[in-house]
């Protein structure tokens, strides 16, 4: 069979999102709510090092703002099924949630542990 835009399956359109829901919502539309997770962790990750770059008393808030960030992707990874978690699914689910949670904790203890100057 030929791959063209006609000749692609149903399954195949499925696959790719490049087909019409009902209710008349857009395929583009689609691909950014299924955006919407990786985007909220980035947010996160970006305002806990904002929070840093403020000064010094700050760096255990944003720390804990990156780690919080970083443990609510993993367990978005965890609970979202495959085509709802866009970029945050990489490799299989439980790598995933594993390497964002390791780096969530890691970051979480930091931050509980750091040594804020001049408190």
């Amino acid at each position: 069979m030929k791959h063209s835009a006609k000749a692609m399956t149903r399954k195949d359109r499925a696959r790719d999102g490049t087909h019409q829901a009902p209710g008349g919502s857009s395929p583009s539309s689609k691909r950014l709510t299924a955006q919407l997770p990786y985007g909220i962790v980035l947010a996160g990750v970006l305002a806990g090092l904002a929070t840093i770059r403020t000064g010094d008393l700050a760096v255990r808030g944003g720390t804990l703002v990156m780690a919080g960030a970083l443990l609510a992707g993993a367990l978005a990874r965890l609970v979202l099924p495959e085509g709802k978690v866009g970029m945050l699914s990489s490799r299989r689910r439980l790598v995933d949630a594993g390497v964002l949670a390791t780096l969530g904790v890691g970051l979480l203890i930091a931050g509980l542990i750091a040594k804020v100057p001049g408190s």
